[in-house]
């Protein structure tokens, strides 16, 4: 359970595998538990590091200022602590959008970059969403009724044909001892909602592929994928009877995406 003490925060990771480093980014609400899904993929032959995003997991105080900008020189920190000159990056949601920024800051040093289930542009919608969960989550009850209305938000429509899948991903949430506390969900929302992203699209160099997931209605393949068609050098995949938590819905095709991409763009 390392921490890393930073200028303004105490970055908390995870480090898993050994092998070619693979920086997981994690998305909006989500800490480094959200890529368990990948873990055992990945940790046989790659180094996995997953920090803890500000105002989520363990990372301290909760409270400290947030920006993508700041995320990506956190994960770069991070990345300098651990002695990974060169490695791969892979973001989800909100941590695809700091991917972005991390590449532009460190673009030599980016072996490949896989965006998940995100878009460049800010959507409105998305944070309407956002907004009223936690306001749901201030109600009587409410920590169980924000969750039960967010997974029909993120996950595709097979998630709820086994019946016993909600009831499951409800108690284990509920039952995380590291879940983000309502406050920091606030913090995260609104210091996210008017971040602006420093990079253009058109500047990064480093090889990129973007994974959509067909079924997500948080952030919709279409708009998405013509916004990053401005990646220099983007691939395009859209992963079927998936949504939003692509690597939930869809854990095996997003493996073979990610592994094939950093085989053929090696550290």
């Amino acid at each position: 359970m390392p921490d890393l003490p930073l200028d303004d925060i105490t970055l908390h990771y995870e480090v898993d595998g050994n092998g070619p480093p693979l920086l997981l980014l994690a998305g909006m609400l989500s800490d480094s538990a959200s890529w368990t899904p990948l873990v055992d993929p990945f940790s046989k032959d790659h180094t996995l590091i997953r920090p803890d995003n500000r105002t989520t997991g363990r990372t301290t105080p909760w409270n400290a200022p947030v920006s993508l900008a700041q995320m990506a020189h956190d994960a770069l920190g991070l990345m300098d602590h651990l002695g990974h000159d060169r490695f791969h990056v892979a973001g989800h949601s909100m941590g695809g959008r700091a991917a972005i920024e991390l590449a532009a800051l460190a673009q030599s040093r980016i072996a490949s970059l896989t965006i998940m289930a995100s878009s460049p542009q800010k959507l409105p919608r998305s944070l309407a969403v956002f907004d009223s969960l936690c306001q749901i989550r201030a109600t009587p009850d409410g920590e169980t009724l924000w969750l039960k209305a967010l997974y029909p938000w993120v996950f595709g429509p097979a998630f709820f044909e086994i019946p016993t899948n909600a009831r499951t991903a409800l108690v284990a949430a509920l039952a995380y001892p590291h879940a983000q506390s309502r406050e920091a969900m606030a913090h995260q929302i609104d210091a996210l909602r008017d971040d602006t992203p420093t990079t253009e699209l058109a500047d990064l160099a480093c090889p990129a592929q973007v994974l959509y997931a067909q079924n997500d209605v948080l952030i919709p393949p279409g708009p998405a994928l013509a916004a990053f068609d401005a990646l220099p050098r983007v691939v395009h995949h859209i992963i079927p009877n998936a949504g939003h938590s692509i690597h939930w819905d869809a854990p095996d095709a997003v493996a073979l995406y990610l592994r094939d991409f950093m085989q053929a763009h090696p550290a």
